[in-house]
């Protein structure tokens, strides 16, 4: 099964509305950008003005050599020349302040937007894709929505004002002109979709390129010890050239069209040159006339090339901001709860829950009930893919239960805001994520960052971390690296666990929190947890059995539902699955100790 995103997504349907949309985001910087309008008219007249000139230079300099005119001519040039220059820098500069300004806003829109999603839309998005969006795709939108403005208005203008000076200098002349028109509209509109439809194909191969590029530097360990060089190098290959061609079709339709319209224009200058030097015309004409008329037609093809191939930039911003704004419009997560607990005993009953990711792949949870008071500790043990960590999720509301209820002190959780749900629940998970911080920001992360530093090495000494932190020459200013990669797994895991301690909350979820650590460790650690869960309600999912004996309650797991709990001595006097799971797990251990009876069990 392809891993990567599809290349041939539906066209956009509507690239008016998108694009109307993105201009909103102008909308802030009306001053900055009237301002820039202004530079924009003020370049675009002085084309006209350059080629203006050119009559009195040749007719009034050469042919009459009025010497006013020589005078006046050359402070005429410069005074041009000096408007050009503030004109297209206030422009330039003013509208690419715009665009970063909205690349900007539309970064912290989407990564502010990302932090409130759901966790199905984590499931089903591709992180290499996510990232594309923030990177690539934002910066074809910034250009759609300041560089083909720019280009868009600043040619139109200096089209504008070289046609006032081609029809005021020869009508008859200009009549040509306006039969291009109507030609070159139909032809930029018969590209118009093949560029949109290449655009949405590049943010799709783009996304690629950057998800095998994340996969390869985070699954690196990986690949060089299963040997995946080559596959990766060839797989990588396939989407770079994939991104390669999108590219080169975009660029071939750019440019052949960019031809065509020239082509044409080229026909339309050979047929005025014909007609203003035969018949009578070549007698009324003045060379200074004709020069004027030549050099604003010429002077037109210019803004003419580029207002075809802002098309490229528009199409590809449109295809980029659809990107954008479906990750915009995707729903964040729902939040029906209006009731706020101060503090909660921990009490905790789900009722007849069940649960499926997707209807069509069945029941991931069945009918699950059962009760926790506040303060006990209840694991959940069953072979992988039982429903344990899914189960677990259902409580900070993760997801959601497709049936059934889950209370927290007789509370129905969707009753309680997210915020406040979630902050009555700590979670130390197998795979332990931490930020490019330091130790100590690791530790006191998010709500917890205004905790005294006493605090954090309270929490850091019970969880065992303090024993290598003091080893360290920044102690807790010492930075972990990406996602903890200058630290160990078991370091990570007791980072974990004190920031989970230094929350101090009545709801504990233990997801294998001990699996990282070599044994002498998760003794230490073994007891801090004991300690840290006489007073909290947790919730235990270990592989290890000899991690959760102690529990109030035992529930084993089998395909989403419970076969069996009780007690650790209960479970075994059934003789059922967990006496099952129990001596699978330990007969080897019991074999050694029958050859060397100093052998530990929990080793």
């Amino acid at each position: 099964m392809s891993r990567l995103k599809n290349e041939n997504p539906e066209e956009i349907s509507d690239g008016g509305v998108i694009y109307r949309r993105l201009l909103r985001y102008v909308l802030p910087y009306k001053l900055a950008f009237s301002l820039a309008v202004i530079g924009m008219i003020c370049a675009a007249a002085t084309d006209a003005g350059l080629a203006a000139m050119l009559k009195p230079i040749l007719d009034g300099g050469f042919v009459e050599k009025d010497p006013e005119w020589i005078a006046l001519l050359p402070l005429l040039f410069i005074g041009v020349a000096l408007v050009r220059g503030v004109g297209t820098f206030v422009s330039s500069f003013l509208m690419a302040w715009i665009g970063r300004n909205i690349v900007k806003t539309l970064r912290r829109e989407m990564f502010n937007h990302i932090l409130s999603l759901p966790t199905r839309f984590y499931d089903g998005s591709s992180s290499g894709a996510l990232i594309s969006k923030f990177t690539f795709d934002v910066e074809q939108v910034a250009s759609a929505a300041t560089d083909a403005i720019t280009i868009v208005i600043r040619d139109v203008l200096t089209i504008i004002f070289l046609l006032a000076l081609m029809f005021y200098t020869s009508w008859q002349l200009s009549l040509v002109m306006f039969v291009l028109g109507p030609v070159i509209i139909l032809l930029v509109s018969l590209v118009n979709k093949r560029f949109r439809r290449i655009s949405t194909r590049i943010q799709a191969s783009m996304g690629n390129v950057t998800q095998v590029s994340e996969e390869a530097i985070e699954g690196h360990r990986v690949i060089k010890t299963f040997g995946g060089q080559a596959y990766e190098a060839t797989h990588f290959e396939a989407v770079n050239e994939g991104n390669r061609r999108q590219f080169m079709k975009l660029i071939a339709t750019s440019v052949s069209s960019v031809q065509i319209i020239q082509f044409i224009s080229a026909c339309a200058l050979a047929a005025i040159i014909y007609l203003a030097t035969s018949g009578p015309m070549l007698e009324t004409i003045t060379p200074g006339t004709f020069m004027t008329f030549l050099a604003a037609m010429m002077m037109m093809l210019t803004p003419v090339k580029r207002l075809t191939t802002v098309n490229v930039i528009i199409q590809r911003g449109i295809a980029a901001a659809k990107s954008i704004f479906d990750l915009l419009d995707a729903a964040a997560e729902v939040d029906t709860g209006s009731i706020r607990l101060e503090k909660i005993s921990g009490a905790v009953e789900f009722k007849n829950v069940c649960f499926s990711y997707e209807q069509s792949k069945g029941v991931v949870l069945d009918n699950i009930s059962f009760r926790v008071e506040a303060g006990q500790s209840i694991a959940f043990v069953g072979k992988s893919g039982s429903g344990k960590t899914t189960l677990a999720s259902l409580l900070p509301r993760f997801y959601d239960c497709t049936s059934g209820s889950i209370t927290v002190d007789g509370h129905v959780i969707g009753e309680l805001t997210l915020e406040n749900l979630r902050q009555q629940i700590a979670l130390v998970g197998q795979d332990v994520m931490l930020f490019n911080d330091t130790i100590g920001r690791n530790i006191a992360y998010g709500s917890l960052e205004n905790c005294a530093e006493s605090e954090i090495i309270k929490a850091a000494t019970a969880a065992h971390a303090m024993e290598f932190i003091e080893t360290l020459p920044e102690g807790l200013n010492t930075m972990v690296g990406d996602n903890g990669a200058l630290l160990s797994g078991g370091q990570r895991q007791r980072l974990a666990i004190a920031r989970a301690l230094l929350k101090n909350a009545p709801i504990l979820i233990l997801d294998e929190a001990t699996s990282a650590l070599d044994t002498e460790s998760e003794r230490y650690i073994q007891a801090a947890l004991e300690e840290l869960m006489k007073n909290r309600t947790t919730f235990v999912i270990a592989h290890r059995l000899s991690t959760i004996e102690k529990a109030d309650i035992i529930i084993v797991m089998n395909e989403g539902k419970i076969v069996e709990q009780g007690k650790h001595a209960q479970l075994l006097a059934m003789n059922g699955y967990y006496a099952n799971l129990y001596h699978l797990q330990y007969a080897p251990a019991v074999a050694a100790i029958q050859k060397n009876p100093t052998v530990n069990l929990d080793e």
